[in-house]
């Protein structure tokens, strides 16, 4: 396995955020720029898999950041794998967004589809998220550390720290950077 050479990215759905689903605020633009810029600095360290999650918000934007980023010579060698949590997940969404993300899965290196549809989503996302870390070598998170939200990006950054793994944090509202680096 190339745990090493893989990272894991999760961040929150557009609802956690101040600006919601509205892309063209500062604070979203921000936040994306962030991850461009960790994404970047990953890769110059060697990186080159990508695990995103398949849901709106942060999956989607880091999944098109890196494809936009593969068009350049220099980050030919970027592989976007994603992970679903269930087939059709994505039902409920509206039109852009499933059109977005059916873009994702047609251009990534894999897709796999983690759960099924009989267990609770609930049980699904964790399996999803569980999956992506168990392949990576370093996550990256757009997360608050407030420990009294209970999400799936806090289950995904607490189950990365159990394992072990280099963990960078953006901050949702802040934009601001923080690293972990496991405890030895």
């Amino acid at each position: 396995m190339t745990r090493g050479l893989a990272c894991a990215v999760t961040g929150h759905r557009p609802t956690r955020f101040r600006f919601k689903y509205d892309e063209n605020n500062n604070g979203c633009k921000r936040i994306k720029k962030r991850i461009r810029d960790q994404l970047i600095q990953l890769y110059e360290q060697g990186f080159r898999q990508f695990w995103v999650g398949g849901a709106l918000g942060v999956d989607m934007w880091a999944g098109e950041i890196l494809l936009r980023l593969k068009e350049q010579p220099e980050y030919s060698e970027i592989q976007l794998k994603i992970a679903l949590p269930f087939e059709g997940h994505d039902t409920d969404w509206e039109d852009r967004s499933r059109s977005r993300m059916s873009f994702l899965i047609r251009h990534s290196a894999e897709t796999v589809i983690v759960g099924n549809k009989e267990a609770p989503p609930a049980v699904n996302y964790r399996r999803r998220n569980e999956y992506m870390v168990d392949r990576a070598g370093y996550l990256l998170a757009v997360y608050d550390n407030d420990r009294s939200i209970r999400s799936g990006t806090g289950m995904t950054v607490n189950y990365a720290r159990k394992k072990g793994l280099p963990i960078t944090l953006i901050h949702p509202d802040k934009a601001t950077i923080s690293k972990e680096k496991p405890e030895r």
